[in-house]
């Protein structure tokens, strides 16, 4: 069966998941950290793509970036590749490290940006393990660092000072990463959704109706959780009319 193709955020902006294969720890050492970082800054920069945040866990990483370029997969096959090569070559293992593919979440809002962004960073917290402040492998410690590969200026705009990300970490919250609800949304859950919100099999239907029927439609179609680029692809009407209604 065919790999079904990702939707990608009009924004630019994703949440992304690697997990170990069978959840197997990737991360055996500081040493192994440093060399993923390592690839992560080689491989966004030769991918234009901006990292504003990752959290390296135990079996699984977090990242938070920024790409229009349509280059996030290449990034992310290079990164995934180089690193398993180094791991399978230094533990003397062979097969897959990562499990299936990497997952995306895409963002559409600063809303959305901002509890991501405070999703990844709570990582530690969230397992236990210590506060998101003395974490070492996360990129907490590189938010007011200009030197960084990370640009947080897009975070910063909204939250402003260390100490305001600090008290915004540390807000009652509750951030989660609906890692089935994610996998689950393709184009198929896309036409059951469409079939059971506007009561039709066909939404290049939409395309009859007058102006102010057609935004009311398209408006609960983006309620009901479809993705611009997914509406696009179901009823013909270009991206950025959707976008303007």
């Amino acid at each position: 069966m065919p790999r079904t193709k990702r939707i990608f955020s009009p924004s630019g902006y994703m949440h992304l998941i690697l997990r170990g294969v069978g959840k197997q720890i990737i991360f055996e050492d500081s040493a192994d950290r440093r060399y993923f970082i390592k690839l992560l800054k080689h491989y966004s920069a030769e991918n234009e793509t901006t990292i504003l945040a990752y959290c390296l866990m135990d079996n699984h990483v977090h990242l938070l970036i920024h790409n229009t370029v349509g280059k996030t997969s290449f990034m992310m096959r290079r990164l995934e590749t180089s690193y398993a090569v180094y791991f399978n070559q230094k533990y003397e293992r062979t097969g897959h490290l990562f499990q299936n593919r990497y997952l995306n979440e895409n963002i559409e809002n600063t809303g959305q940006l901002l509890r991501v962004f405070r999703y990844i960073l709570n990582n530690p917290a969230k397992a236990g393990i210590c506060s998101p402040f003395s974490y070492e492998w996360s990129s907490y410690h590189l938010y007011e660092n200009d030197a960084s590969f990370v640009d947080v200026s897009p975070i910063k705009k909204e939250i402003g000072s260390l100490s305001n990300l600090r008290a915004f970490l540390n807000e009652s919250n509750t951030d989660e990463f609906r890692e089935a609800e994610i996998r689950l949304r393709n184009d198929e859950w896309a036409k059951k959704v469409l079939r059971e919100t506007l009561q039709t099999e066909n939404g290049y239907c939409l395309q009859n109706l007058n102006r102010a029927e057609r935004n009311k439609a398209l408006h609960k179609l983006k309620a009901a959780g479809l993705t611009l680029r997914q509406i696009e692809r179901l009823t013909g009407i270009s991206k950025s009319v959707i976008q303007r209604v």
